[in-house]
């Protein structure tokens, strides 16, 4: 597993292998993989949770960080993607975490044979994040033990959402239904092959995880923000209390976060029990320190098969 890009790219094997060494780092499994190594972060869009708890998995696995930040980087200058994670590269750097604007802009990076670096997808326009969705079914695969037949239901702005897109591929790919809530107008062709859309209040009642979305104004056009009220979509597809109360006895409240607390969700559900807004973000450090295993644990595989090479031919 040289890069972790999609989870199309996943087997399901794959997946329930990285879920396997997120749990055992969360027991306390201890790796060294990482001593002596530098990782880069490379984020061209804002980030809190992904960014941080990748630094945290880093430093947890004895990687030190070469520090950037996008509006200070010669990328203002017009430097390619390619050319600044190859100057990575060049002074040392083994793994680079890459989140950018541009869907799919990994393509053309893992197709050129001149990189080296491992890339792993911080996430990618409004196509892919496959280590909040790797974490998610984490969270998910703690508390149920499977994922066969678990009625899932995301609600919110399904069309912008590279969260939607990843979890909603892998959990019918692992055995879940998916069902759909929010404006008709984000519940496109591609969710509608994979499940039905329902109204909020059912899908609470029938749902075993309630994941909600944030609404992501920034990608919105300036119609659609002037005409959006906040107080219309928490009354219409809000997880208020009214509605936590008609959800199964162990069903599960997600969310990726930022929260925006009154738009999707109140205040006083974040942290009620039912929820597993934080507990999520506390298993993303142990997901990504997984993810972070398996492209050096791949790497050095590699290195063993040319060092075997290297003896025979000697020989």
């Amino acid at each position: 597993m040289k890069n972790i890009l999609s989870m199309s790219q996943l087997s399901n094997q794959e997946v329930y292998d990285l879920i396997d060494s997120a749990i055992e780092f969360k027991s306390g499994k201890k790796s060294s993989i990482g001593l002596d190594k530098f990782a880069i972060n490379l984020f061209f869009e804002n980030s809190t949770r992904t960014k941080s708890s990748f630094q945290v998995a880093e430093m947890k696995l004895g990687m030190k960080e070469i520090e950037f930040e996008a509006a200070t980087s010669s990328t203002t200058k017009g430097e390619s993607l390619y050319d600044t994670i190859k100057t990575e590269e060049s002074i040392g750097a083994s793994v680079a975490i890459i989140r950018h604007p541009e869907d799919e802009y990994y393509k053309d990076l893992v197709n050129n044979h001149n990189l080296k670096i491992h890339i792993i997808n911080g996430g990618d326009g409004t196509g892919q994040h496959p280590s909040q969705s790797l974490l998610d079914l984490m969270t998910i695969y703690e508390h149920f033990g499977s994922f066969d037949g678990l009625k899932v239901g995301i609600i919110g702005d399904l069309s912008h959402s590279r969260v939607a897109h990843s979890n909603a591929e892998i959990l019918t790919r692992l055995g879940a239904k998916v069902y759909f809530g929010g404006l008709d107008a984000w519940y496109t062709s591609e969710f509608a092959e994979m499940g039905p859309q329902m109204d909020v209040d059912d899908l609470c009642k029938e749902m075993d995880v309630v994941m909600l979305l944030r609404v992501q104004h920034e990608r919105l056009s300036a119609e659609e923000n002037e005409n959006f009220s906040k107080e219309d979509y928490f009354k219409k597809y809000g997880l208020n209390r009214n509605r936590v109360d008609l959800m199964k006895d162990s069903a599960m409240i997600m969310h990726p976060a930022p929260v925006n607390r009154g738009a999707e969700i109140a205040d006083d559900v974040v942290e009620c029990d039912k929820s597993y807004i934080f507990p999520q973000m506390a298993n993303g450090v142990f997901m990504r320190m997984a993810m972070i295993a398996a492209v050096l644990e791949g790497e050095n595989s590699d290195n063993e098969i040319v060092n075997k090479k290297r003896q025979v031919i000697l020989r």
